[in-house]
């Protein structure tokens, strides 16, 4: 009979990642991006461990969203101040910086919990296809 056996923190290997997301849906690339981060489709997947792997993501510029979320879909922060709420459009913030539309959708899906910010350090989003991670990456 096997034993199962706990995956350590030592034993972490973490592979790369390399997604093209031009043409691509927003919510289907942002949720394999999150199963990538946590970790869910290795063998050793351990909950309480971030034993997640590096992404490195292309072409933000190239996302796609359905419908009229294109004009109708914003982004909403607040300073902290009284009528400090502050609204941006799919659109402005496109222009502005897709990077941070695949970043808030990524955060949005991983779980709430004292991982998640480690694993989104892990996720390296660029607009165009050359980034500086060359051999690393499949």
């Amino acid at each position: 009979m096997q034993k199962t056996t706990q995956l350590k923190k030592e034993e972490i290997e973490r592979n790369w990642h390399k997604i093209d997301l031009a043409g691509q849906t927003l919510g289907r690339a942002a949720t394999e991006i999150a199963k990538l981060l946590i970790g869910k489709h290795r063998p050793d997947y351990t909950p309480h461990l971030d034993c997640g792997d590096y992404v490195v993501a292309l072409n933000s510029k190239g996302i796609q969203v359905s419908g009229k979320k294109r004009e109708n879909k914003f982004y909403h922060r607040h300073t902290g101040y009284m009528g400090g709420l502050k609204s941006i459009s799919f659109d402005k913030l496109m222009e502005k910086d897709s990077n941070q539309i695949i970043k808030l959708a990524v955060k949005n899906m991983l779980p709430k919990n004292k991982l998640r910010k480690q694993r989104l350090s892990r996720l390296m989003v660029f607009e165009g296809k050359e980034h500086p991670y060359g051999e690393k990456v499949n």
